[in-house]
């Protein structure tokens, strides 16, 4: 099984940029497609960015499209959300997640229950 831990978030001003990692052990990492995800308080969980297992496919959320920048280095096991431009609304608990993708390599997934892997968070504040 593998186990997920995030980094990197904190408190920005409007505007400013985030980078998120999330390091990945205990399992195969290349074997894993991620995913980050995001919850703030009294919203539902919702899909942020994916990746598939060798980083070739990706999927952004409309909302970060052209903002986020989802990346993975299978050398390290870590996962990166790079985000630019960021707006109060983008204010969250922050999550990564693995979903076991060994017969394809270039899938990606959007739904929080594909995944059967989380982190704990890490609280992203953006301040206008």
């Amino acid at each position: 099984q593998v186990q997920l831990v995030e980094s990197g978030g904190g408190l920005v001003q409007a505007g400013g940029s985030l980078r998120l990692s999330c390091a990945a052990s205990g399992g195969t990492f290349s074997m894993y497609a991620m995913g980050w995800f995001r919850q703030a308080p009294g919203k539902e969980r919702e899909f942020v960015a994916t990746i598939s297992r060798g980083g070739e496919v990706t999927s952004y959320a409309d909302s970060v499209k052209g903002r986020f920048t989802i990346s993975r280095d299978n050398a390290k096991s870590t996962v990166y959300l790079q985000m630019n431009s960021l707006k109060p609304g983008d204010t969250a608990v922050y999550y990564c997640a693995a979903r076991l993708a060994v017969y394809c390599s270039s899938c990606i997934y959007r739904r929080p229950n594909e995944y059967g892997y989380w982190g704990q968070g890490t609280q992203v504040t953006v301040s206008s």
